[in-house]
């Protein structure tokens, strides 16, 4: 089955701003999206260790306040806030790197239900300006495409079967759209297009395996 790819990129919105965080300026992303699930529903398919490896990936560790992470072949971190079925921020430690993601979930309507993802990091300025925010953006937005496909019921996806995908017409779409909507929020936060253009440029490649 095809995904509509269109409708999946436009289903997030994105933001891109800045702030201090331990004495150092930090650069933050905001992705929110609207799913069809009521909030308890929701924040167990985020924090249920059984669900968690049916939209995103393996996870083991102590999933509680304070409690340790590790997806497997991917990030690991604490939790350092938890306030069900409303929030949790767990730190994000990969490549030596360490950030901070903050997931918030807000009650819209009968089982709609709005999630937001803030990721803050300390990004070199040297990978910021070549890659720009869809360096981690763009996997964001596969996480949360992976997420409301599982809670559809929709089998077009799945983890198993997510690398053979990306390298579908419909998976290389999605990855290049996401880049170009990363690019249009850094437009929108102040970067100079072009500088927003070339950075996505790169992103999509490396996305795409093609740099």
């Amino acid at each position: 089955m095809a995904i509509d790819v269109f409708r999946q990129i436009g289903a997030t919105t994105r933001a891109i701003s800045s702030r201090e965080v331990e004495g150092q300026l930090a650069r933050v992303i905001v992705a929110s999206r609207i799913y069809d699930a009521d909030p308890t529903d929701l924040w167990d398919a985020l924090t249920n260790i059984e669900r968690i490896p049916r939209w995103f990936l393996p996870v083991s560790g102590d999933l509680r306040l304070g409690g340790h992470y590790q997806f497997e072949g991917n990030a690991g971190g604490e939790i350092i806030a938890c306030e069900p079925p409303e929030r949790f921020t767990v730190t994000w430690g990969m490549q030596g790197q360490v950030s901070w993601v903050t997931i918030t979930l807000a009650e819209q309507a009968a089982n709609r239900t709005e999630l937001r993802l803030e990721h803050v990091a300390h990004v070199p300025d040297e990978m910021w300006n070549t890659y720009g925010p869809g360096a981690v953006g763009v996997g964001w937005d596969g996480g949360l495409l992976g997420l409301g496909l599982y809670l559809a019921g929709d089998s077009s996806v799945t983890p198993e079967t997510a690398a053979e995908w990306h390298t579908t017409s419909d998976g290389r779409a999605f990855f290049s759209q996401s880049s170009a909507a990363w690019a249009a929020a850094s437009i929108d936060a102040g970067t100079p297009p072009d500088e927003a253009h070339a950075a996505a440029a790169m992103t999509t490649a490396f996305y795409l395996g093609e740099g």
